[in-house]
């Protein structure tokens, strides 16, 4: 069963990835990326993980991308052949934003460690 969540998973974000690359090109400036999408088991719900690049738009974008909520699904709908249409809930991904924290945490401890270094 978990294979063919997965299948569905992949082409869900591959398709939706499309829509906004063709279809919702107005939605702000920037960078848009699907990141990930989870199916539940019972494949009638859906969580899409959008990394946007511009940081200080962000809400703002996503909050269009949710009132074009029902826009995606159908034409996600025309594009795939599966019985359910999972219902389809978008959430703010901020992975790079905690990578890139940890990366400036672990290049202060090395720039401190280099200066006790060199005294």
């Amino acid at each position: 069963m978990s294979h063919r969540i997965d299948k569905i998973e992949n082409l869900i974000k591959e398709e939706i990835s499309l829509i906004f690359l063709f279809k919702l090109q107005n939605l702000g400036p920037g960078f848009i990326t699907i990141t990930n999408v989870r199916v539940s088991p019972d494949l009638k719900n859906a969580k899409v993980y959008v990394s946007i690049f511009e940081r200080d738009r962000r809400d703002e974008v996503l909050e269009k991308i949710k009132s074009k909520t029902k826009f995606i699904r159908s034409e996600l709908a025309s594009r795939i052949t599966i019985k359910f249409v999972p219902e389809l809930k978008f959430f703010l991904d901020d992975t790079l934003d905690y990578v890139e924290k940890i990366e400036g945490l672990i290049k202060k401890i090395h720039e401190n460690d280099d200066k006790k270094g060199n005294e």
